[in-house]
């Protein structure tokens, strides 16, 4: 076989270079803008959380592509876009690994409130879920004619049903509500509605990869259940063992061991990516065989969290940023439906959550309260979003309208927290 000519070589090399050039113009952009976006929101009042996502879809060709095609095109065009979205793809893995390494299961089982807390999490999902359900079905033929209308659907429901635990988790720190009864039921209310979310999503994934085939599904349920136990009763031990060994003190972070705890990290998101769920939820996985470990959880939030937070997280927004396309809703009917889907969102978290505290003996404004944190969705929603738009369920349309509803039910609950939380007495202070 010839060996490639000295030319051909040359041009690999000059295109290799410029790939890396467009890559760091990428990330140097997407970086800066994602801290200031995040300083933007603070001045605002709002959560950097929040800024940081505006800010990523700003750069795509909502705003940015719009107002500046040639330099758009020219910096995130010019080249493929695979390595941004495979470095979106390693943050997300991360990110998961971190939320299920911070996942404090504790909150499930708090005694006090508890039937106030299984109430309002059962309520807002399943009002969501079936008003998800009912639009992604109904709508499928028109605004996802590509895509099986179950399957879109069921995706739809799934977006609808989750709440953003760590971004609400983040905006009650800054409130000083996490220690406290209002903070505690909401916080073990959304728990509660992330791991059932996350197992919808997986089920609902699965349940799409089979083309809906009964056998080949009960087959991909068997091997992520099996994945589960493998993961519970085999692996978590053994990790356990693995990260207190040549430690000297209970949590230090080594390099040995930051090496083992990201090969963990790929290693499940390469098993659950085989059986065909996508490799976030082996990332989460990998956290959550750890949760117990709270020494390595507060090492990593101190040594780690803050680069997969400042490098990887705005990279993810931007990458959701680049398909989200608020031009193709270009009809008063697109934003009539866009309109619906952001009711329907807003009234089944809100309405659900605030019937369920007010039956739960809550008084008005901290069943309101309730009802706007359970409101909130931003970052899993937007991870639900990019997983059923890779997959094909959900057209360019719909990912967009998704990704304004998510936006808008994260911000309007900072607002929501400094008019209720005033009026709530002693269940929004520590202890109280």
């Amino acid at each position: 076989m010839s060996q490639p000519s000295l030319a051909a070589q040359e041009v690999a090399v000059h295109q290799h270079e410029l790939l890396l050039y467009f890559t760091l113009l990428q990330l140097a952009i997407i970086v800066l803008a994602g801290r200031l976006g995040g300083a933007l929101a603070r001045r605002g009042r709002q959560s950097p959380a929040v800024g940081e996502i505006l800010i990523g879809i700003l750069l795509g060709p909502s705003l940015f592509g719009w107002l500046a095609p040639e330099a758009f095109h020219y910096i995130f065009r010019s080249t493929p876009p695979e390595p941004l979205q495979i470095l979106s793809q390693v943050g997300l893995l991360l990110l998961m690994f971190q939320i299920g390494l911070e996942f404090d299961f504790a909150h499930l089982g708090e005694p006090k409130h508890r039937r106030t807390v299984w109430r309002i999490a059962i309520a807002s999902l399943l009002l969501p879920f079936a008003f998800g359900l009912g639009f992604g079905y109904l709508s499928a033929p028109q605004l996802s004619p590509g895509a099986p209308p179950l399957a879109s659907a069921l995706f739809v429901a799934t977006a609808l049903s989750i709440t953003a635990l760590p971004i609400l988790g983040r905006i009650m720190i800054e409130f000083g509500l996490e220690r406290s009864p209002l903070g505690v039921i909401a916080i073990s209310a959304a728990a509660i509605n992330d791991v059932v979310g996350w197992l919808l999503l997986a089920l609902v994934t699965t349940l799409t990869l089979s083309g809906f085939d009964a056998a080949d599904f009960a087959l991909r349920v068997a091997l992520v259940l099996g994945f589960l136990v493998a993961c519970w009763y085999g692996l978590r031990p053994l990790a356990r063992r693995l990260v207190r060994l040549g430690a000297q003190t209970p949590g230090e972070l080594t390099p040995n061991r930051l090496g083992a705890l990201l090969a963990l990290i790929f290693l499940c998101g390469m098993c659950t990516q085989q059986l065909g769920i996508f490799a976030i939820f082996g990332g989460f996985m990998a956290g959550v065989v750890l949760h117990e470990e709270r020494p390595l959880a507060l090492a990593w939030q101190q040594r780690v969290s803050p680069f997969v937070n400042v490098f990887f997280l705005p990279i993810f927004f931007t990458y959701t940023g680049l398909r989200t396309q608020i031009g193709s809703l270009d009809t008063f009917a697109a934003w009539g439906w866009c309109l619906l889907v952001l009711a329907l969102a807003t009234v089944g978290k809100f309405a659900a959550s605030y019937a369920a505290a007010r039956l739960s003996g809550l008084n008005h404004p901290s069943a309101a309260l309730l009802g706007a944190m359970m409101n909130t969705r931003a970052l899993m929603e937007l991870v639900v979003l990019n997983v059923g738009y890779d997959l094909g369920v959900i057209s360019a349309q719909v990912f967009t309208m998704l990704v304004i509803m998510a936006i808008t039910s994260t911000v309007v609950t900072t607002p929501a927290l400094r008019h209720w939380l005033p009026r709530c007495g002693a269940l929004a202070r520590r202890g109280g």
